[in-house]
């Protein structure tokens, strides 16, 4: 009886390949970012940057005019990021985030204070200064992140944790208003550590977002 040895070689080179084929889809599903349905917002930043070079020695309480406007200052002095969210459908998720920063005072209403600079629900309350919003599509919902009692001329940064809910294929809008073309400039020159560009300050203003933790609910 005459053997055909390629006819029984031929399965093996075909299963070798098959197994590195999973091999390398089971590499890729243990990357982290992957396996989080928060990675797209991992790393986020919004920024206001200055127009123009930070001066060596910056005047205290300066502003300065809004590197994003490309026309009416009032239309144009704004940006918009939408981010889908991950998971499993039909599941609601808890995403802990942390802000990091550096931002000019905003104020709010008819929503709820949580801590220092968070701020849930309600609308701005000034026609002049930054506003940082995280909005949700499910379930619906808006945050605010730079609240402070009252605008002025100041600076701050900020370094703080907050949680919320996020349903599984929900949409992320993450978005910043100017409002008039103008910003309180860095002009304390304010560093938050281990966030770009550190060791050197940022010229204008920030908060990055960095995701700690997804949970089922």
């Amino acid at each position: 009886m005459k053997i055909n040895i390629h006819s029984y070689q031929t399965p093996v080179y075909f299963i070798s390949f098959i197994f590195s084929i999973a091999l390398i889809t089971i590499s890729k599903s243990d990357d982290p970012k992957q396996k989080s349905p928060a990675s797209e917002l991992d790393g986020y930043r919004f920024e206001f940057p200055v127009l123009g070079k930070m001066p060596e020695k910056p005047k205290k309480g300066a502003d300065g005019p809004s590197a994003l406007v490309k026309g009416d200052p009032k239309k144009t002095d704004n940006f918009k990021s939408i981010k889908k969210f991950g998971g499993e459908p039909g599941k609601r998720y808890q995403v802990t985030l942390r802000f990091r920063g550096v931002a000019e005072p905003m104020m709010y209403k008819d929503g709820e204070k949580d801590g220092e600079y968070f701020y849930i629900g309600g609308v701005p309350n000034n026609g002049t200064y930054n506003i940082y919003k995280i909005e949700v599509s499910s379930p619906k919902s808006h945050y605010y992140l730079n609240r402070q009692n009252k605008v002025g001329h100041r600076i701050f940064t900020v370094d703080y944790k907050k949680t919320i809910e996020i349903d599984a294929g929900a949409t992320v809008t993450l978005s910043g208003d100017g409002q008039n073309g103008r910003l309180i400039t860095n002009f304390d020159k304010l560093v938050v550590p281990e966030i770009s560009p550190a060791p050197k300050p940022f010229n204008g203003q920030f908060i990055q977002i960095n995701v700690v933790n997804v949970e089922e609910k």
